[in-house]
């Protein structure tokens, strides 16, 4: 069984699992908009099988599980772009599910026994396991196995069609690395993450002034951090540029893939050092350097491993797209 089955059967259940001081500030800032709940409406029909929003919710669930952990919400944003991917997921997994029955496999009592065992264990009593099953099953053992089921013939349709066709040789490998020089060229690089206060555009003297008040406030608190796990909370709390939902973390960026402005700064910190302000285009910018990487060729030795499985994700993606494809081509599709 995959962990991609372990994800969707526990995503209604990570409140239960994951409810630490920590977790709770994680994301806090960003999941204050849109709360989805779930009524058992159908949403799609695929060749007759209806699916509905709780279907929807637990595949939402998945992509962005903070939502369990905030009361179901999800950040406006992305809430639209959050719903389509799960129900484009869902129409997949049902038309992968119905192959699979059409080809006849089967899972047998003993995996079955094995997966339910798995998922069970997921939970640190009884009583955390029974409250899942109420909650997302109706309490229905049942109704659970069958979920657990279903996911393992989409997984076993999967290895066939997919992941056993996307293997990639070491000869693979090394061509590719050959034919790609600058690829494995590194240009210096930092490691960042980032608090900014946006300036309103058209601002006068007086919001600007409001902004920088604000961010000089935030420059006090970011100063008194002592590492990455709490400038990452405050960035999450406090910023209002896009990388907030990841602790501000941009990772490693080269200089042509920040502001100038940020760049002029960053570049000349030292690990673990927090700036002041910086005036960077349309905000007020707070800059924590966390690592630092000189420009190299790298060798092939380094970015083997990584690289057979980058492009077996690339074929990987290719064949589903190619079997979601396949499949759709004659099936009916009806979203409600």
């Amino acid at each position: 069984m995959t962990s991609k089955l372990i994800c969707l059967l526990l995503a209604a259940a990570i409140t239960a699992t994951a409810q630490t001081e920590k977790s709770a500030l994680k994301a806090q800032s960003l999941l204050q908009d849109t709360a989805v709940t779930a009524t058992g409406k159908a949403v799609v029909r695929v060749n007759g099988t209806v699916l509905t929003d709780r279907d929807l919710l637990r595949e939402m669930n998945v992509i962005f599980p903070y939502a369990q952990q905030h009361g179901g919400k999800f950040p406006q944003a992305m809430a639209a772009d959050i719903s389509r991917g799960a129900l484009d997921m869902m129409e997949f997994e049902e038309l992968v599910y119905q192959e699979a029955v059409r080809r006849h496999l089967k899972v047998s009592p003993a995996r079955l026994d094995h997966a339910m065992k798995v998922v069970r264990d997921q939970f640190s009593s009884p009583d955390e396991f029974h409250g899942y099953l109420k909650s997302g099953y109706g309490g229905s053992s049942k109704l659970l196995r069958e979920t657990v089921r279903r996911s393992m013939l989409i997984d076993d349709l999967l290895q066939i069609e997919v992941t056993r066709k996307a293997t990639v040789s070491e000869s693979q490998v090394q061509e590719f690395f050959r034919k790609n020089p600058a690829r494995f060229y590194s240009q210096e690089a930092v490691s960042i993450q980032t608090i900014s206060l946006v300036i309103p555009d058209h601002a006068t003297l007086q919001q600007d002034a409001e902004v920088r008040k604000r961010a000089e406030e935030i420059l006090r608190q970011a100063s008194r951090t002592r590492n990455y796990e709490e400038f990452g909370m405050l960035a999450e709390k406090v910023s209002e540029d896009d990388w907030r939902v990841m602790m501000g973390d941009h990772r490693f960026i080269t200089r042509e893939q920040m502001p100038p402005e940020v760049a002029k700064i960053a570049f000349n910190m030292k690990n673990g050092q927090v700036s002041q302000l910086i005036r960077a285009e349309n905000s007020w910018c707070i800059v924590r350097l966390n690592g630092r990487q000189d420009a190299r060729w790298v060798r092939y030795e380094e970015v083997r491993a990584s690289l057979k499985r980058e492009l077996e994700l690339e074929k990987v993606e290719t064949l589903r797209r190619e079997l979601h494809q396949q499949l759709r081509k004659n099936a009916k599709v009806e979203e409600l």
